[in-house]
């Protein structure tokens, strides 16, 4: 499973340099930042001096405008935050969450495969081997050093991950939080039984591109489209306030975040959204005089 470090709004450019490090010593390389406090923060002395030798993970380092740019191709989202929110995802230590998250692709893969062999016999078809995809990518956001993440970006998350700490004093640099959350992610991937740093713990598609099969998982991005497809359709039906959403949306968010959707499945639900806000464009037209 491919795996992305996102740095959300970082204020200190040392940050930048030292999660590089802690992300090159744990065989990781996709770091990704979200509107840095510094334009030309992977240039900056401090970066460059906290990295410590990381200088290729940098060098890959990507920076964005917007979340939504950071989360292309990633099908599972962990926020860290040190507070759970209301209508968020289960707050759950890291090595307990990646255990079962490994543990159900598993189940997937060999569930899926099954199924594939009693449609189309053991001719061992690759097209139909890359439908056994359930996960794509696993991105892992952290919030700026002043303000955490935000709710809305929480929300957006199948978890929230705490890291146990000293009830009295729990607070950790994100370079320290981001080592100890890649360490048990190493960890669960197998550590480094691979010598080539591989990152797949379990058997890798084949055949179509990643997202070509009906039955590969919807991206991030593709469900917030989707969802803000749903909510224009909402809106039209007159379910959904806009002035007073409450927290419906974040709720549909989860919703989908468990339910695990296809991308078949996301072509399906905006094509009902489209439906409803075409049906609702005609009852509203000009009256025939």
């Amino acid at each position: 499973m491919h795996t992305r470090f996102i740095l959300i709004n970082t204020s200190h450019a040392g940050n930048v340099g030292a999660a590089a490090r802690a992300m090159k010593t744990m065989g990781f390389d996709d770091l990704v930042l979200v509107a840095p406090r510094w334009a030309n923060v992977l240039r900056r002395e401090e970066t460059i001096q906290r990295a410590s030798g990381a200088l290729d993970v940098l060098d890959k380092c990507r920076i964005v405008d917007t979340l939504d740019e950071a989360l292309d191709g990633l099908t599972h989202l962990c926020a860290t935050a040190m507070t759970p929110r209301d209508f968020g995802p289960p707050t759950v230590a890291p090595r307990e969450h990646f255990e079962l998250l490994l543990k159900t692709q598993r189940h997937a893969y060999i569930s899926r495969g099954l199924e594939a062999d009693f449609a189309l016999g053991s001719e061992g078809d690759p097209v139909l081997e890359s439908a056994v995809a359930p996960q794509r990518g696993i991105g892992f956001l952290f919030g700026s050093e002043r303000f955490g993440m935000r709710n809305e970006d929480v929300y957006r998350c199948h978890a929230c991950l705490s890291i146990p700490s000293n009830p009295q004093f729990g607070s950790l640099n994100i370079g320290a939080a981001l080592q100890v959350i890649a360490y048990d992610w190493r960890l669960a991937l197998g550590g480094f039984a691979d010598a080539a740093f591989g990152e797949t713990a379990v058997p890798a598609a084949v055949g179509t591109p990643a997202g070509a099969a009906s039955g590969a998982m919807a991206d991030a991005a593709q469900v917030a489209g989707m969802l803000g497809h749903l909510e224009q359709s909402l809106v039209a039906l007159g379910f959904l306030d806009p002035a007073a959403p409450k927290k419906l949306m974040p709720r549909l968010n989860q919703l989908f975040n468990r339910a695990g959707v296809t991308q078949e499945e996301i072509h399906i639900l905006r094509g009902i959204a489209k439906a409803i806000l075409q049906q609702s464009a005609r009852k509203s037209g000009p009256k025939p005089t």
